[in-house]
Protein backbone atom coordinates (compact mmCIF):
# COMPACT_ATOMS: atom_id res chain seq x y z
CA UNK A 1 0.00 0.00 0.00
CA UNK A 2 1.16 3.71 -1.09
CA UNK A 3 1.85 6.54 1.55
CA UNK A 4 -0.95 8.19 -0.11
CA UNK A 5 -3.12 5.36 0.13
CA UNK A 6 -1.93 4.51 4.02
CA UNK A 7 -2.91 8.74 4.93
CA UNK A 8 -6.02 8.29 2.95
CA UNK A 9 -7.06 5.18 5.09
CA UNK A 10 -6.24 6.96 8.46
CA UNK A 11 -7.67 9.98 7.79
CA UNK A 12 -10.81 7.96 7.00
CA UNK A 13 -10.90 6.13 10.14
CA UNK A 14 -10.64 9.10 11.73
CA UNK A 15 -13.56 11.01 10.67
CA UNK A 16 -15.36 8.32 11.25
CA UNK A 17 -15.10 7.99 15.09
CA UNK A 18 -16.47 11.95 14.55
CA UNK A 19 -19.10 10.74 13.14
CA UNK A 20 -17.66 13.43 10.26
CA UNK A 21 -18.48 12.84 6.01
CA UNK A 22 -16.16 10.03 4.77
CA UNK A 23 -16.74 10.32 1.07
CA UNK A 24 -17.56 12.25 -1.55
CA UNK A 25 -19.07 10.22 -4.12
CA UNK A 26 -19.99 11.38 -8.03
CA UNK A 27 -23.56 10.32 -8.33
CA UNK A 28 -24.75 11.86 -11.59
CA UNK A 29 -23.53 14.44 -14.61
CA UNK A 30 -25.81 16.14 -16.63
CA UNK A 31 -24.82 18.53 -19.54
CA UNK A 32 -22.12 20.64 -17.27
CA UNK A 33 -23.09 19.66 -14.03
CA UNK A 34 -21.24 16.77 -11.60
CA UNK A 35 -23.13 16.02 -8.42
CA UNK A 36 -22.00 14.25 -5.28
CA UNK A 37 -23.15 13.09 -2.29
CA UNK A 38 -21.42 13.29 1.47
CA UNK A 39 -21.99 10.49 3.47
CA UNK A 40 -21.80 9.76 7.01
CA UNK A 41 -21.44 6.64 8.33
CA UNK A 42 -21.72 5.92 12.13
CA UNK A 43 -18.67 5.33 14.26
CA UNK A 44 -17.33 1.85 14.45
CA UNK A 45 -18.85 1.28 11.39
CA UNK A 46 -19.72 -2.87 11.17
CA UNK A 47 -19.42 -3.89 7.33
CA UNK A 48 -21.07 -6.87 8.21
CA UNK A 49 -24.68 -4.86 9.27
CA UNK A 50 -27.23 -2.83 7.27
CA UNK A 51 -27.85 0.52 8.65
CA UNK A 52 -30.97 2.78 7.90
CA UNK A 53 -29.78 5.28 5.21
CA UNK A 54 -31.19 8.86 5.75
CA UNK A 55 -30.89 11.32 2.53
CA UNK A 56 -30.89 14.89 2.97
CA UNK A 57 -31.72 17.51 0.65
CA UNK A 58 -31.34 20.74 1.14
CA UNK A 59 -33.60 24.43 0.89
CA UNK A 60 -33.74 27.09 -1.41
CA UNK A 61 -36.57 27.26 -3.51
CA UNK A 62 -34.80 24.94 -6.06
CA UNK A 63 -33.39 28.29 -6.88
CA UNK A 64 -29.80 27.94 -4.49
CA UNK A 65 -28.74 26.71 -1.33
CA UNK A 66 -26.10 24.57 0.14
CA UNK A 67 -25.92 20.65 1.35
CA UNK A 68 -24.44 22.40 4.67
CA UNK A 69 -27.63 23.55 5.83
CA UNK A 70 -28.27 20.02 7.21
CA UNK A 71 -24.37 18.63 8.32
CA UNK A 72 -25.45 19.09 11.94
CA UNK A 73 -28.49 16.67 11.36
CA UNK A 74 -26.56 13.99 9.32
CA UNK A 75 -23.21 14.46 12.23
CA UNK A 76 -26.13 13.42 14.60
CA UNK A 77 -27.86 10.75 12.62
CA UNK A 78 -24.56 9.36 11.80
CA UNK A 79 -23.66 8.59 15.68
CA UNK A 80 -26.88 7.18 15.62
CA UNK A 81 -26.44 4.34 13.52
CA UNK A 82 -27.60 6.02 10.70
CA UNK A 83 -25.91 6.59 6.85
CA UNK A 84 -26.39 10.09 6.24
CA UNK A 85 -26.18 11.43 2.27
CA UNK A 86 -26.29 14.93 1.80
CA UNK A 87 -27.06 15.30 -2.10
CA UNK A 88 -26.31 18.34 -4.25
CA UNK A 89 -28.44 18.89 -7.32
CA UNK A 90 -28.89 21.22 -9.92
CA UNK A 91 -30.50 24.57 -8.84
CA UNK A 92 -31.62 27.37 -11.33
CA UNK A 93 -28.80 30.14 -9.51
CA UNK A 94 -25.44 27.83 -10.47
CA UNK A 95 -27.54 25.57 -13.52
CA UNK A 96 -30.72 27.46 -14.58
CA UNK A 97 -32.41 24.85 -13.97
CA UNK A 98 -35.92 24.45 -13.18
CA UNK A 99 -37.56 22.67 -9.78
CA UNK A 100 -38.58 19.90 -12.44
CA UNK A 101 -34.90 18.98 -13.18
CA UNK A 102 -33.79 19.32 -9.25
CA UNK A 103 -36.33 16.55 -8.87
CA UNK A 104 -35.11 14.58 -11.40
CA UNK A 105 -31.94 14.67 -9.40
CA UNK A 106 -33.16 13.73 -6.64
CA UNK A 107 -34.66 10.99 -7.91
CA UNK A 108 -31.51 9.74 -9.45
CA UNK A 109 -29.68 9.79 -6.08
CA UNK A 110 -32.15 7.68 -4.42
CA UNK A 111 -31.77 5.05 -6.94
CA UNK A 112 -28.02 5.42 -7.00
CA UNK A 113 -27.82 4.49 -2.78
CA UNK A 114 -30.72 1.87 -3.22
CA UNK A 115 -29.25 0.44 -6.15
CA UNK A 116 -25.36 0.55 -4.25
CA UNK A 117 -27.24 -0.80 -0.47
CA UNK A 118 -24.23 -3.40 -0.26
CA UNK A 119 -21.44 -0.81 -0.99
CA UNK A 120 -22.97 1.36 1.66
CA UNK A 121 -24.15 -0.83 4.35
CA UNK A 122 -27.75 0.11 4.30
CA UNK A 123 -31.07 -1.92 4.42
CA UNK A 124 -32.72 -0.59 1.00
CA UNK A 125 -36.22 -1.00 2.64
CA UNK A 126 -35.11 1.55 5.53
CA UNK A 127 -34.54 5.08 3.16
CA UNK A 128 -35.42 7.92 4.97
CA UNK A 129 -35.99 10.74 2.70
CA UNK A 130 -35.63 14.09 4.98
CA UNK A 131 -35.46 17.70 3.70
CA UNK A 132 -36.50 21.37 4.31
CA UNK A 133 -38.76 23.95 2.49
CA UNK A 134 -37.97 23.12 -1.15
CA UNK A 135 -36.07 20.18 -0.30
CA UNK A 136 -38.67 18.59 1.45
CA UNK A 137 -40.95 18.97 -1.45
CA UNK A 138 -37.94 16.96 -3.67
CA UNK A 139 -38.19 14.13 -0.20
CA UNK A 140 -42.02 14.31 -0.51
CA UNK A 141 -42.21 14.52 -4.19
CA UNK A 142 -39.49 10.93 -4.92
CA UNK A 143 -42.50 9.14 -2.53
CA UNK A 144 -45.35 10.75 -4.10
CA UNK A 145 -44.47 11.79 -7.85
CA UNK A 146 -44.25 9.22 -10.48
CA UNK A 147 -43.35 11.75 -13.24
CA UNK A 148 -39.80 13.65 -13.88
CA UNK A 149 -37.31 10.40 -14.19
CA UNK A 150 -34.02 11.04 -15.80
CA UNK A 151 -34.05 8.47 -18.82
CA UNK A 152 -30.51 7.75 -17.90
CA UNK A 153 -31.38 6.15 -14.23
CA UNK A 154 -32.44 2.50 -13.85
CA UNK A 155 -35.94 2.66 -13.94
CA UNK A 156 -36.63 -0.55 -12.47
CA UNK A 157 -35.16 1.03 -9.24
CA UNK A 158 -37.70 2.60 -6.78
CA UNK A 159 -36.96 6.10 -6.37
CA UNK A 160 -39.32 6.08 -3.49
CA UNK A 161 -38.06 6.55 0.14
CA UNK A 162 -39.82 4.79 2.94
CA UNK A 163 -39.91 6.82 5.36
CA UNK A 164 -40.09 10.88 5.01
CA UNK A 165 -38.94 13.63 7.96
CA UNK A 166 -39.81 17.33 6.07
CA UNK A 167 -38.86 20.35 8.31
CA UNK A 168 -41.45 23.08 6.72
CA UNK A 169 -41.65 21.30 3.55
CA UNK A 170 -42.89 23.00 -0.16
CA UNK A 171 -45.68 20.52 -0.31
CA UNK A 172 -48.75 22.35 -2.10
CA UNK A 173 -47.61 23.75 -5.81
CA UNK A 174 -50.83 25.14 -6.53
CA UNK A 175 -52.89 27.92 -7.21
CA UNK A 176 -52.14 29.80 -4.10
CA UNK A 177 -49.06 27.66 -2.91
CA UNK A 178 -45.83 28.31 -3.41
CA UNK A 179 -44.29 28.76 -6.54
CA UNK A 180 -47.08 27.92 -8.58
CA UNK A 181 -45.92 31.26 -10.77
CA UNK A 182 -42.60 28.66 -11.91
CA UNK A 183 -44.87 25.31 -11.77
CA UNK A 184 -48.32 26.62 -12.91
CA UNK A 185 -50.51 23.91 -14.44
CA UNK A 186 -47.66 21.14 -13.94
CA UNK A 187 -48.40 21.34 -10.43
CA UNK A 188 -50.68 18.55 -10.71
CA UNK A 189 -47.56 16.05 -11.31
CA UNK A 190 -45.50 17.89 -8.88
CA UNK A 191 -47.32 19.12 -6.05
CA UNK A 192 -47.19 16.75 -3.09
CA UNK A 193 -50.50 17.49 -1.63
CA UNK A 194 -52.27 16.25 -5.00
CA UNK A 195 -50.60 13.12 -5.45
CA UNK A 196 -50.90 11.56 -1.91
CA UNK A 197 -52.15 8.36 -2.61
CA UNK A 198 -52.83 4.91 -0.42
CA UNK A 199 -49.17 3.52 0.88
CA UNK A 200 -47.85 7.02 1.17
CA UNK A 201 -44.60 6.65 3.37
CA UNK A 202 -44.57 7.38 7.04
CA UNK A 203 -43.70 11.13 7.68
CA UNK A 204 -43.23 13.09 10.64
CA UNK A 205 -43.25 17.21 9.90
CA UNK A 206 -42.13 20.35 11.60
CA UNK A 207 -43.57 23.92 11.01
CA UNK A 208 -43.59 27.37 12.55
CA UNK A 209 -47.01 28.41 13.47
CA UNK A 210 -45.82 32.10 11.60
CA UNK A 211 -44.53 30.34 8.39
CA UNK A 212 -45.63 32.54 5.65
CA UNK A 213 -44.62 30.38 2.75
CA UNK A 214 -46.38 27.55 3.97
CA UNK A 215 -49.07 28.37 6.21
CA UNK A 216 -49.75 25.94 8.97
CA UNK A 217 -53.47 25.56 7.28
CA UNK A 218 -51.61 23.75 4.48
CA UNK A 219 -49.63 21.28 7.08
CA UNK A 220 -53.06 20.37 8.62
CA UNK A 221 -54.97 19.46 5.42
CA UNK A 222 -51.71 17.27 4.41
CA UNK A 223 -52.13 15.22 7.44
CA UNK A 224 -55.66 15.18 7.45
CA UNK A 225 -55.03 13.49 3.42
CA UNK A 226 -52.47 11.50 4.82
CA UNK A 227 -54.60 9.89 7.32
CA UNK A 228 -57.46 9.22 5.41
CA UNK A 229 -55.24 7.13 2.71
CA UNK A 230 -54.11 5.30 5.78
CA UNK A 231 -50.48 7.14 6.34
CA UNK A 232 -49.14 8.01 9.38
CA UNK A 233 -48.68 11.43 9.74
CA UNK A 234 -47.10 13.52 12.31
CA UNK A 235 -47.46 17.37 12.79
CA UNK A 236 -45.47 19.25 15.23
CA UNK A 237 -46.29 22.68 15.44
CA UNK A 238 -43.80 25.30 17.06
CA UNK A 239 -45.74 28.79 18.26
CA UNK A 240 -44.67 32.26 16.92
CA UNK A 241 -41.84 30.36 14.75
CA UNK A 242 -41.17 31.19 11.02
CA UNK A 243 -40.12 29.35 8.26
CA UNK A 244 -36.67 27.89 8.33
CA UNK A 245 -36.87 27.67 11.79
CA UNK A 246 -35.08 24.62 13.05
CA UNK A 247 -31.99 25.06 11.26
CA UNK A 248 -28.92 25.11 13.95
CA UNK A 249 -27.52 28.54 12.98
CA UNK A 250 -30.95 30.38 13.40
CA UNK A 251 -32.40 28.76 16.74
CA UNK A 252 -30.48 25.80 18.18
CA UNK A 253 -33.62 25.06 20.62
CA UNK A 254 -35.51 23.98 17.62
CA UNK A 255 -33.12 23.05 16.25
CA UNK A 256 -32.52 20.60 19.29
CA UNK A 257 -36.22 19.86 19.51
CA UNK A 258 -36.98 19.17 16.10
CA UNK A 259 -33.65 16.61 16.06
CA UNK A 260 -35.26 14.93 19.04
CA UNK A 261 -38.29 14.40 17.97
CA UNK A 262 -37.25 12.89 14.86
CA UNK A 263 -35.05 10.34 16.72
CA UNK A 264 -38.10 9.24 18.52
CA UNK A 265 -39.96 8.71 15.51
CA UNK A 266 -37.46 6.87 14.13
CA UNK A 267 -36.86 4.71 16.61
CA UNK A 268 -41.00 3.88 16.65
CA UNK A 269 -40.61 2.64 13.77
CA UNK A 270 -37.76 0.30 14.55
CA UNK A 271 -34.62 2.06 12.75
CA UNK A 272 -33.34 3.75 15.83
CA UNK A 273 -32.60 1.71 19.19
CA UNK A 274 -32.72 3.98 22.41
CA UNK A 275 -29.40 3.92 22.67
CA UNK A 276 -27.04 5.05 22.19
CA UNK A 277 -27.84 8.32 23.63
CA UNK A 278 -25.98 11.31 21.63
CA UNK A 279 -25.41 14.69 22.68
CA UNK A 280 -27.39 17.15 20.32
CA UNK A 281 -24.91 20.18 19.44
Amino acid sequence: MSKRRLFILIIGLLLSDLGSSQEKVLYKERDTAKLYLDVYYPSQRDTTKSYPAMVFFFGGGWKGGSIAQFEPHATYFSKRGVVCFLVDYRTFRKYNTTPMDALKDAKTAIRFIRERSNLFNIDPLKIIAAGGSAGGHLAAACALIPEYNEPTDQGSISPAPNTLVLFNPVIDNGPGGFAYDRIGHAYKNFSPLHNIISGAPPTIMFFGTEDHLVPVETAKYYQMVMEKVGSRCELHLYDGQGHGFFNKDRNFEHYEKTVKATDAFLQSLGYLNHKPVIKIE
